[in-house]
């Protein structure tokens, strides 16, 4: 155990740091969003890019994952949904609680703890489960958000909003064009390879400490409505113990079952689904009018605790 703490530490250690320099105002609130965009629009793209170009084409195109995770989302939402709507939770919260419940942060700290684990094998699969959670997770929570919406035309602008969001996210095109590049082999030029070398090397510690500034800004500066924690502490619980065990145990039943879903892709699966939930769901509660302080919360708790429940998932999985 003390081995997978001494890899799992500097990773949520800089989650942390990262959480401290922004609450003591070491780093301004205004330049978050600078970070973020580095992360997201430059570092993380290189990564996934080359992640994707080095990676053997059967395992970008895996069904089996694509099917098993797709599965255990729709899962997740139905049970996060059936659980958590009530008068205090309309659709609106009911359905982000249900996305920051089923969509794990595998972009901003998934890839890289999980090859630093696993080894560059372990980016197939969390690929594909990226592909899931931004076109098929994603989307449905935003349309379902829209269920108690006003107007006619909640539902078909929520779905507009989702098109636009996933055409302008960054994060899907490098994986794209780096399934590209595996396919057909295809190789940039030297220096090109370089530079975007040295933006993907940039990804992991900058990401890392980035989810740390967002999760302080989220606190500081969210909806500041009282919540009580029967409406974001069981949401946490979900993502961290329910989500694994589901993967696990939907994944082996599917094996039995005849699926060709390789050992070594369902251990990825279930640390992905041991991850915290994803920080930019709180962007996406704030943008869709859902009790963004809740989102916060979920998100917080999820993170802090996962630094003891992720670990213990490798201890028994890898």
């Amino acid at each position: 155990m003390l081995a997978i703490f001494n890899v799992t530490f500097p990773f949520f250690a800089l989650v942390l740091f990262g959480y401290l320099a922004a609450r003591r105002r070491y780093l301004p609130l205004e330049a978050i969003t600078g970070l973020n965009s580095f992360v997201l629009f430059f570092a993380l793209p290189c990564m996934l890019y080359r992640f994707g170009a080095t990676t053997p084409i059967a395992q970008l195109l895996d069904g089996s994952v694509f099917l098993t995770w797709t599965l255990c989302a729709l899962v997740m939402v139905s049970f996060t949904i059936a659980t958590t709507l009530n008068k205090r939770n309309a659709w609106n919260d009911a359905s982000f609680g249900a996305l920051v419940a089923a969509f794990p942060n595998t972009g901003f700290m998934g890839v890289p703890l999980l090859v630093a684990i696993l080894g560059a094998q372990a980016a197939g699969p969390m690929i594909v489960t990226i592909v899931v959670d931004m076109l098929i997770t994603s989307s449905l929570c935003v349309a379902l958000s829209r269920l108690d919406a006003a107007g006619t035309h909640g539902m078909s602008v929520a779905a507009r909003n989702a098109l636009k969001g996933m055409v302008f996210n960054p994060m899907p095109w490098g994986i794209i064009f780096g399934t590209v590049a595996s396919a057909t082999q295809f190789e940039l030029p030297a220096p090109a390879m370089k530079t975007l070398g040295l933006l993907a090397d940039a990804a992991s510690p900058v990401a890392l400490f980035t989810i740390g500034a967002v999760l302080a800004r989220s606190n500081m500066t969210g909806d500041q409505r009282p919540i009580p924690p029967r409406d974001y502490v069981p949401i946490a619980v979900f993502k961290l113990i329910l989500h694994p065990a589901l993967v696990l145990t939907l994944g082996v039943s599917l094996i039995q079952l005849g699926l060709p879903l390789s050992q070594s892709a369902l251990t990825v699966m279930v640390l992905v689904a041991a991850l915290p939930s994803a920080s930019n769901v709180s962007l996406l509660a704030e943008r869709f009018g859902a009790n963004n302080g809740r989102i916060a919360r979920i998100i917080l708790v999820s993170t802090a605790v996962a630094f003891l429940t992720f670990s213990a998932a490798v201890a028994l999985m890898a």
